[in-house]
Order: structure tokens, then C-alpha cells, then sequence
């Protein structure tokens, strides 16, 4: 990194840390700690501590180039979705399950792990789908990760009911890995719907088991519109132009993650029922993806919506078989230009401007509270 570079970002640090302290010092909200699980969207690091062969991209850079300048095993250019939620809940100090440390005290633990699933490895190896060789851990393995957290730091059940008590637990966006998979590999629209009741099934039978561990408050977020990710379009590009929306994003998969989307939320309405004195919301990230898309495109970048920063090859600049982080790759020079990082996640601006849309609805759904003079802003409005 040259000099100048150095202290642009170290002076980027700074404004975060400034921001985010005088966040956290004016948010008060009813729960002490955060747990997430999930993929890559809010994974902090664990995917580069999961043993593995293949070398894995979120290790090295450009992973982490904006913020704080080197990768963390985040898969952005540098914060990701879950880093700007738990700084606007005031509880930014996460970690990611696989490398905690045991002297210190965390506001969050992570779950989440890139590439992960809902369903098991053996229900895509049975129909032909091939998973990463790295990472990929189902949504039932963390869910045991974090059955062995509690056990290990909490070891009566009281201390466990207390702590599940006072937490708050997002479970997803993590289905858009079991579709996406099934997508780029051939498989259609129509065989991918039939995969949608198993996904929010699973999901539904692990928030009931949270529940029934003690959880007072949960979400499930649904999909964003995969049909508008750049590895998406570049796997099943069309010729045919009305296979795409005003905004160039393919329709039928948009169609199919509005229909899945709409499958959970009734999943989590009948769920509400059968345990009605829980907090329990279906997070609308389709929404605010799509709002920042739009807006996007129709902005003074508006050609670089659809595309990949880091990335090379094609319509949408990306190829799968030229990863980000692999050798010659180019990275854009203006990162906070783009939406999309690597063609499969966002970068660290466009998480934060989601984030912003969806953050405050949520805040007042659960009651959490900000003084007179508190800002609004967070680590987006100084990085």
C-alpha cells in the first residue's frame, strides 16, 4: 500500500471509529446481544478459519481494500451488512465464532459462514449440484455451533434462558446460496421453485427450536433479487430482451425470490401464531436492495449498477472461473460507485445504504430508542 494510500485510509478509521462511538453512545434498544446466522452477507471472518485446501478469496486482497485496508475475511471491500446493523443497534463489537477470543467480551457472535446453506450438502449432491470446496456450512451446523456456545459459556440454564433473554437473532438471508447454486448449474426455474417449501421449512423448524431455547426475538430476512446479481445474469443471459426488467434484471428469477419471499413471510405469520407473545419479523431485503438498484441506475453511474467492481470478462464483469482476488483481476478504482463487489456480494457502501433503508423500521419495531441529540448517521456516512 503507498503512503498516501495509507493515511487516506487511516484517517477513513478515525471518522468510522468517531461515528460509530457517537452512535452507540445514543442507541438504547431492549437486548444486550446479537446473533446471526447466515452466509456470506454477515459473515466477519469465519469462512477463513474453516479448514480447507482451496485457498479462499476473503484472505487476501483486494478483500477489505476500503476498510480498514487489508482483508478480514469479510467478503466486500470492506464492511459488510451485518457490521452496519449492529453498530445502528449500538452493539458493533462481533466476532466471528471461529475466532473468538476468550478474554474478551463481544456484543454479537457470528454464525454465518460465505457460501453456506439452508438444506444439507447431501440434498444437492443427490440431484447433481456441486458446492465450493470451502466453507459451506449448512444452517443446522450453526445452529449446533451455537447450542456448544451456550453450553460452553453458560453453564446452567438459567445463565442460558437469561442470555437468550436479552439477545436478538437474525437468522438469513442464507437461502440465497441453495437457490443460486441450483441456478447456475442448469437446473430451471420450475425445479428450483419445488426446492422453496424444504428451504422455509428448514428455516421455520430451527427459529422454533430458538424459540423453544429460550429466543424472545427474532427475524428472518428474505431474498434479495438474485435476478439483478451480476453472477446470476451472467449465468443464464437471454437474448431475448423481454426476459429482463427496466432495470436489465432477469424477471423470472426476481419472480421466483418474490414468490419464495412471500412463501416465508406466510411460514412466519403461522409461526407468530403458534408462539404469539414472541417477537418475530420477516426482514424485507428485497425492498431495499431494489430501491438502491433503482436508484442506482438511474443515477450519474447508472451503467455501473449491474456490474461487478472487482471482477473481469463479460456484460456484467464477471467470470467465474476469474474470481476476485484471483491474479491480474482488476479492481474499480471507485468502489462506492458500484453495488455489487464481486458479482455474488455487495460492497461496503452499497451494505450501508441498505442497511439505512431497512435499519430504521426495525429499530422501532423493537423499541429501540435514540436521545434528542442523537445523529443518524453511522459508519456509511464517513467511509
Amino acid at each position: 500500500m503507498k503512503g498516501q494510500d495509507m493515511i487516506i485510509c487511516f484517517c477513513l478509521l478515525i471518522l468510522a471509529s468517531a461515528a460509530s462511538s457517537q452512535h452507540i453512545q445514543h442507541v438504547n434498544c431492549p437486548f444486550q446481544y446479537l446473533y446471526h446466522f447466515g452466509d456470506a452477507f454477515t459473515d466477519v471472518g469465519n469462512s477463513i478459519h474453516v479448514p480447507s485446501r482451496t485457498p479462499n478469496p476473503a484472505a487476501r486482497l483486494p478483500y477489505g481494500r476500503s476498510s480498514p485496508g487489508w482483508p478480514t475475511g469479510r467478503w466486500s471491500d470492506g464492511l459488510n451488512d451485518f457490521d452496519f446493523a449492529a453498530t445502528d443497534f449500538g452493539l458493533p463489537h462481533l466476532a466471528p465464532y471461529l475466532n473468538m477470543n476468550a478474554s474478551e467480551k463481544y456484543d454479537g457472535v457470528i454464525f454465518s459462514v460465505a457460501r453456506s446453506l439452508v438444506l444439507d450438502i447431501n440434498f444437492f449432491k443427490s440431484r447433481g449440484i456441486k458446492i465450493p470446496p470451502y466453507a459451506a456450512v449448512p444452517l443446522s451446523a450453526q445452529l449446533r455451533w451455537f447450542k456448544s456456545y451456550l453450553n460452553s459459556n453458560f453453564p446452567s440454564a438459567k445463565e442460558r434462558a437469561t442470555r437468550m433473554e436479552n439477545s436478538f437473532l437474525f437468522l438469513g438471508d442464507i437461502e440465497a446460496n441453495d437457490i443460486g447454486y441450483a441456478l447456475t448449474q442448469g437446473k430451471s426455474i420450475e425445479e428450483v421453485q419445488t426446492y422453496v417449501p424444504l428451504i422455509t421449512r428448514a428455516q421455520i423448524r430451527v427459529a422454533r427450536e430458538l424459540i423453544r431455547m429460550g429466543a424472545t426475538r427474532l427475524i428472518i430476512p428474505g431474498n434479495a433479487p438474485l435476478g439483478c446479481f451480476p453472477y446470476i445474469l451472467t449465468a443464464l443471459h437471454s437474448n431475448n430482451s423481454r426476459d429482463y426488467d427496466e432495470l436489465g434484471c432477469l424477471k423470472s428469477v426476481n419472480d421466483l425470490i418474490v414468490s419464495k419471499n412471500d412463501y416465508l413471510q406466510q411460514a412466519i405469520r403461522d409461526l407468530n401464531l403458534e408462539f404469539p407473545n414472541i417477537i418475530l419479523n420477516y426482514g424485507a431485503i428485497y425492498d431495499g436492495t431494489l430501491e438502491v438498484i433503482r436508484d442506482a441506475s438511474y443515477g450519474p453511474n447508472g451503467e455501473l449498477a449491474l456490474l461487478a467492481c472487482c471482477g473481469t470478462g463479460g456484460k456484467y464483469n464477471y467470470d467465474s472461473k476469474r474470481f476476485c482476488g484471483s491474479p491480474q483481476v482488476p479492481v474499480c478504482r471507485y468502489p462506492n460507485q458500484y453495488i455489487f463487489w464481486d458479482g455474488i456480494h455487495f460492497t461496503h457502501h452499497a451494505y450501508s445504504r441498505i442497511e439505512t433503508i431497512l435499519i430504521e423500521p426495525a429499530l422501532r419495531t423493537l423499541g429501540c430508542t435514540r436521545s434528542v441529540n442523537s445523529t443518524t448517521s453511522n459508519l456509511s456516512a464517513s467511509v
